[in-house]
């Protein structure tokens, strides 16, 4: 189990280490400003938000959606040309989501955070076609109905932030993988509508005056095979086609909510 948890993110890291290295680059700017901000001699905002049974917000951000491909081993028909090989094409999208946090304890959360993610992904197949090297591209967009029921583990408070781990499962439903594909747009190939995915992410919370501003980055590996076979060779080619997506998440949570006291403790 461990050894499958190395290699997945071994695999993410790999897949990703230019989008990652620019990202932190960023997020340790943001980090180190309101860092800085926050440890000055302040008073502490937000004192009760932590102790409310509930609190609720919504979140924007960005993601990137990928595929990981197992070859099939079928044998190539005289109808077919020859696939050796496909390229995935990664477009970054964006993420919209409602936050419901509940509290387990001081330093557990369950949150549900339902939303719709944009995005979409290319495959570039390497094919021989009578003797000849060619590629030939397909655009799969999707438009993901999330629902991500995640735990979130929380550190101890240092002044106006804290650190925390989040996991958890994802169900997502692809409103996209059904439509009708334009006679211009073929071949293409479908992916099944639904898919449940398991999350690991990390973040950091900031306490300003008037609402807690998280920020987060989470990976996301689906777990069933989406390929909708349909007999061609663009989709007689896989033998499992999983999706994985990198999010990067803006929370803003909390803030005057903590006055409605039926909320309290």
């Amino acid at each position: 189990m461990l050894n499958k948890i190395k290699s997945l993110f071994c695999s993410f890291f790999n897949s990703y280490k230019n989008v990652l290295k620019n990202f932190y680059i960023s997020i340790l700017f943001i980090l180190s400003v309101l860092t800085g901000f926050t440890q000055k001699s302040r008073p502490m905002n937000l004192e009760r938000l932590d102790m409310q049974i509930a609190h609720f917000g919504y979140s924007l951000g960005l993601n990137m959606m990928d595929f990981t491909v197992r070859p099939s081993d079928f044998s190539t028909s005289p109808l077919f040309d020859t696939i050796y090989g496909v390229e995935i094409g990664r477009y970054v999208g964006f993420n919209v989501n409602m936050i419901a946090n509940l509290r387990l304890g001081k330093h557990f959360d369950l949150r549900f955070l339902p939303g719709l993610n944009f995005g979409q992904r290319g495959l570039h197949y390497k094919l021989i076609k009578y003797g000849e090297f060619q590629k030939r591209s397909m655009m799969i967009e999707s438009t993901y109905i999330d629902l991500p029921l995640l735990i979130k583990y929380k550190a101890v408070r240092i002044n106006n932030w804290r650190p925390f781990l989040i996991g958890g499962i994802d169900m997502k439903i692809d409103l996209a993988a059904q439509k009708k594909i334009k006679a211009e747009d073929m071949p293409k190939i479908r992916l099944k509508a639904t898919d449940a995915y398991y999350e690991l992410g990390l973040g950091a919370d900031f306490f300003l005056e008037y609402f807690m501003f998280g920020i987060e980055i989470k990976a996301s590996w689906g777990i069933r095979n989406i390929v909708d076979y349909d007999n061609s060779q663009f989709t007689s080619y896989y033998k499992r086609l999983n999706s994985r997506m990198v999010h990067i998440s803006f929370h803003f949570e909390g803030g005057k909510i903590d006055k409605l006291k039926w909320w309290k403790n």
